[in-house]
């Protein structure tokens, strides 16, 4: 059973409070850099960034990771892939914001922070998410939450976006 439980009008104004959370907690868009974790959250961090863009007068450099070579339920002696083709900028001393569309276990994230610490050394890390299911398994934590919505462990949050599945919604499937 699939019941959505977020429009587009719902996801654009959690999308907004997060910028502006970032903007906010970052003093500004200096030495800001998004990285989006695909698939949909590099779509999430380019919205974003238009709306910094918009706001700011400023360009954010946003890239997107591709964490797959990373997880931890792969074999550990393939090699990472390098993913420096895949980065624009440099990210030594910058602030990056992983950008993210469900939040769950935090295994992605700890992936994506070790892709980063491959490509550079950071100043600060923090982490965006459109949703936030719950049931944690690592000590990591989002930093901006668009949504909170506690979940059972056998229900899914399936996050739609518009240049993936031609619209956008958030639905809960049991």
């Amino acid at each position: 059973m699939e019941k959505t439980i977020a429009d587009n009008l719902t996801i654009q104004r959690s999308l907004t409070r997060l910028t502006y959370e970032i903007i906010e907690k970052n003093k500004g868009v200096n030495d800001l850099v998004l990285v989006g974790i695909k698939t949909r959250g590099e779509f999430l961090a380019k919205r974003m960034a238009k709306q910094m863009l918009k706001l700011e007068g400023a360009e954010v450099p946003v890239f997107a990771v591709d964490i797959t070579d990373y997880r931890d339920d792969r074999p550990a002696n393939e090699q990472h892939n390098d993913l420096s083709n895949q980065v624009l900028t440099n990210i030594d001393d910058k602030h990056i914001v992983l950008v993210d569309d469900v939040f769950y276990t935090g295994r992605t994230m700890r992936a994506a922070m070790d892709a980063l610490m491959d490509l550079g050394r950071p100043e600060r890390i923090s982490i965006a998410v459109l949703v936030d299911r719950g049931h944690r398994e690592m000590p990591i934590r989002p930093d901006f939450i668009g949504k909170n919505i506690p979940t059972a462990s056998e229900e899914k949050i399936k996050v739609n976006l518009a240049e993936v599945d031609d619209h956008d919604s958030i639905d809960l499937i049991k």
